[in-house]
């Protein structure tokens, strides 16, 4: 597959794209609405926006298979508070993102106030309510696996132009790592039969499922991040998949974790992630 290969498609003008209602990053009423969903993070985005981000090379990888120029027409669905948006912007590019939630969507206008080439709709990937063939690229950033997967393929191969590209990728946490080894036994001692649903798993059956995508190609990277402690328990308060499956738990679930990785939330600690993308583009 070329690197350019979506060379030949036109920029798109934020200002053309009119229905839905779309709102800069700037404007105040964009927090306003919730749409009714099956993961609500209402709870969850004070501490979603502390996750570590995507490894830097999977995001330039990523944008070279579907095309550098396809950056200038791109939805990134379930964008959540702009964990992806936000690398997607700092490359130039012009962005719709959808969010159903309030709150989630509100740290992600804050995030991206600063772009002008980002818009924010409230939305659902599985019916965006778009017209047609308007993205080169449309991107889901750790929302696919929360999604109907066939609804949200169908309606990314209805939005997408001609030959333009689906991607969706997740950070995973290094296992083999001795510490998170520990909290992995630990959540499954607490909780058994816990698992991670989808979004451990090869997304290329699913993508290829839908008969709608050529050949699936993935890309990983891996990032250390050093993050301070405090900050990376919070983080884990954003888990739903936790969350729904430790219910009422989930807090002392959440403490069990801090006392694993040091109980005074003092100092730092290395968390080893890979960042995993499946890429396929429209037949």
């Amino acid at each position: 597959m070329p690197a350019d290969a979506g060379s030949a498609c036109p920029s798109m003008d934020l200002a053309d794209v009119r229905e839905p209602p779309l709102h800069r990053a700037a404007a105040p009423d964009v927090a306003a609405a919730t749409l009714a969903v099956d993961w609500d993070y209402t709870r969850l985005a004070d501490a979603y926006v502390l996750r570590p981000g995507y490894a830097e090379a999977a995001i330039d990888a990523l944008s070279a298979i579907a095309g550098h120029s396809a950056l200038r027409a791109v939805i990134d669905l379930g964008a959540g508070t702009g964990h992806l948006t936000v690398p997607l912007a700092e490359r130039g590019g012009s962005i719709v993102a959808v969010e159903p939630n309030a709150a989630m969507r509100r740290h992600g206008v804050a995030r991206t106030n600063r772009y002008p080439n980002v818009r924010w709709m409230v939305g659902r990937m599985e019916d965006t309510g778009l017209p047609a063939r308007q993205f080169s690229l449309a991107t889901c950033g750790s929302s696919f696996g929360v999604a109907d997967h066939g609804a949200t393929l169908r309606e990314v191969a209805r939005i997408l132009q001609p030959a333009g590209c689906f991607a969706c990728l997740w950070n995973h946490r290094d296992l083999d790592d001795p510490l998170q080894r520990e909290i992995e036994a630990y959540i499954k001692g607490a909780i058994p039969g816990f698992r991670y649903g989808s979004r451990r798993d090869d997304q290329t059956a699913i993508i290829a499922a839908s008969g709608l995508f050529g050949d699936v190609q993935t890309v990983e990277a891996r990032i250390l991040h050093r993050l301070a402690k405090a900050e990376w328990i919070d983080a884990w308060r954003s888990h739903a998949t936790l969350q729904r499956q430790a219910g009422p738990r989930f807090a002392e679930i959440v403490a069990g974790i801090a006392d694993i990785v040091g109980g005074d939330r003092a100092g730092t600690v290395d968390v080893p992630y890979t960042t995993r993308a499946w890429i396929a583009r429209l037949r």
